[in-house]
């Protein structure tokens, strides 16, 4: 589809995107952590920590060794595992160009409060299409997919460099690019039902997001890329 490089947004209210930047710093030392164990460790991992809708909905069991958290904790410690660097290094690219505007509009605790409201969306939504699954779930692509549809609701007519098809460089309109791959989102929920991705984490998170941003967002920042324009002294009219 595409790979966003830059987009030319600046930030307006934070000096720096320091939650963002601790998400990925986060994510790349478990995985870092978790690859220097093994595969063994790896599989041990995503049992534990993932997000198993069949155990959250109390229809299978861990075995002891491997139930180390509390279930209500996996909705939210899924998103720091990932499959392969492959895997990470797209979720954190996404989250790289899109995620400082929206910690930028939130601000930073609002902002980490909005990414993990996400990233429970995420679970939640695969969950309840797929109770029965036994298969972890992992990645931090519901949180991103939330933080993507934010960006649109704020930032849509934003100019992106993006990658079309990962080779042709591109520069488009974020709304472009982002109804684009929100739209494949859905699509590939109806009509994938064997592919490993999960879709329907992505739709959870993207669902999140569009209806969180709105009240979230700090007092005076606008949507859909909207002006305030303060009246002037000549326009004042008196009563």
């Amino acid at each position: 589809m595409f790979i966003p490089l830059h987009d030319a947004n600046r930030l307006k209210h934070i000096r720096y995107q320091y939650v963002t930047l601790g998400i990925i710093g986060l994510n790349f030392l478990v995985w870092c952590a978790i690859s220097l164990g093994g595969t063994g460790l790896a599989q041990a991992t995503a049992l534990s920590l993932g997000y198993i809708p069949s155990v959250a909905y109390d229809l299978a069991v861990l075995p002891p060794e491997l139930d180390l958290v509390p279930t209500p904790f996996t909705y939210i410690t899924y998103s720091f595992l990932h499959a392969d660097l492959l895997h990470l290094g797209g979720n954190m690219l996404f989250l790289w160009v899109f995620g400082d505007n929206v910690e930028d509009a939130l601000g930073h605790l609002r902002y980490l409060i909005f990414y993990l409201a996400c990233t429970v969306a995420g679970a939640a939504f695969h969950g309840m299409v797929m109770p029965e699954s036994q298969a972890p779930l992992i990645g931090a692509s519901g949180a991103v997919a939330g933080v993507i549809a934010a960006y649109l609701i704020l930032h849509p007519r934003v100019k992106l460099w993006v990658l079309a098809f990962a080779r042709i460089p591109l520069r488009v309109p974020a709304w472009l690019a982002l109804v684009v791959w929100i739209g494949t989102q859905f699509f590939m929920f109806v009509v994938d039902e064997e592919n490993q991705v999960s879709w329907a984490a992505h739709i959870g998170g993207i669902v999140a997001g569009t209806i969180l941003v709105v009240p979230m967002r700090r007092r005076g920042v606008p949507l859909f890329d909207r002006r305030i324009v303060a009246p002037e002294a000549a326009q004042i009219e008196r009563s």
